[in-house]
């Protein structure tokens, strides 16, 4: 088809992880000394946070939940350690290299009026943020950086349990039954038995994998039966959650993930509409999410690969134009890796073949807060 051209925009989300409080003996719990913590000088770049209106940053339940949680050694959960800083500055250094270096389609300094940054509430995220952003243009800025934020209650960036009543009480159960469902309840009875943890105790392998991932990504000395269980426990955290957030249960990944996928939808519709004044459209659309967001945007998107999604882990949606048909397309990477989404021929993807497949759970605000008070399970139909 000829040489393409990179014009518009390019998104990601990514996911930062926290650690749980998993009853174990003193002595078999790893020590998280306050000197993991300290952050390398070339992570470094002042910002600002704001809420989406513009105004002061929102207060963040999650954070006072986190440090109300302390671990062995003087931390407590939920925070950024100097490896995850590495992890994000290393993200942020190979996009500069292909959005820079390679293509020269963003500018080396970063500029308000290029990109744009979104970040859900929480501090961990917000630092994973600023090390991405620190990477990406190598702590030079033109202009402020500014991240922009939610309230927790009418975040989406997140599947959001506590605020959509429907979401909360579609899943609330399945998490319970996802442990009791063949394979993984014997499983996790045999985890918990070596780790001499009470079988009544609400331990699952959601928690888990949490541990045993920033536990062996830090080196620490994991539990034993934490460590040799490791492979296992990713592979029935997967298998849980896909119970949790099943695919053929249209509405639940709506609600999950369809407001997300609305702002990417009218992104790319902004950025292709000719009336749009270039003061309102960005090149780079960063959005900082979790694990539990790309899950199932990857769902929804046909391109989960049933893995957990690693620390630090990045999709990118690419915009592109044909120079002389004028045509759009949509190219998806996951971890740098080009994806073929459900309903399009190949990598480069015909914009409306893409919507298409975006549409399928798309939910417009509005939808998004009536079904998240319906009492009923309905037929959702369009979500537009």
């Amino acid at each position: 088809m000829g040489k393409t051209q990179l014009s518009g925009m390019d998104q990601h989300e990514f996911s930062p992880r926290n650690i749980h409080d998993v009853p174990l003996p003193l002595q078999e719990q790893v020590e998280w000394n306050p000197q993991l913590l300290e952050a390398p000088p070339q992570v470094q770049i002042d910002y600002a946070v704001s809420n989406l209106s513009g105004g002061p940053k929102p207060h963040s339940p999650f954070d006072a939940q986190y440090q109300a949680t302390p671990l062995k050694g003087g931390m407590f959960a939920g925070q950024l350690t100097k490896v995850g800083m590495q992890q994000m500055f290393a993200l942020g250094e190979r996009l500069r290299k292909h959005y820079v270096e390679d293509t020269h389609f963003l500018s080396p300094t970063f500029n308000p009026q290029e990109v744009f940054v979104r970040s859900t509430n929480i501090y961990r995220n917000l630092e994973s943020t600023r090390c991405l952003l620190a990477g990406l243009f190598q702590r030079h800025k033109e202009g402020p950086i500014i991240i922009y934020t939610d309230e927790a209650s009418s975040e989406v960036l997140y599947p959001n349990f506590q605020s959509c009543w429907s979401l909360k009480q579609r899943t609330r159960g399945r998490r319970e039954a996802a442990s009791l469902q063949p394979g993984i309840s014997e499983d996790l009875k045999k985890v918990k038995e070596e780790m001499g943890i009470d079988d009544s105790n609400r331990v699952d392998f959601l928690s888990l994998l949490d541990n045993v991932a920033a536990e062996q990504v830090h080196n620490l000395p994991s539990c034993p039966t934490l460590s040799r269980f490791a492979r296992m426990i990713e592979q029935r955290a997967v298998d849980a959650t896909l119970y949790i957030l099943q695919r053929e249960d249209r509405e639940s990944i709506q609600l999950a993930v369809g407001p997300l996928l609305h702002i990417l939808k009218n992104n790319l519709l902004k950025t292709i509409d000719p009336a749009t004044p270039p003061s309102k459209i960005r090149k780079l659309y960063l959005y900082a999410a979790h694990d539990l967001t790309l899950m199932p945007l990857l769902i929804a998107l046909g391109i989960f690969d049933h893995k957990w999604p690693p620390f630090a882990a990045d999709l990118t949606m690419e915009l592109y134009q044909h120079q002389e048909s004028k045509e759009w397309f949509v190219r998806l990477y996951y971890h740098g890796e080009e994806q073929v989404p459900e309903g399009c021929p190949e990598g480069l993807c015909p914009l409306d073949k893409f919507l298409n497949t975006m549409s399928v759970y798309t939910l417009s605000p509005e939808k998004y807060h009536r079904l998240c008070s319906q009492t009923q399970t309905t037929d959702f139909g369009s979500g537009e």
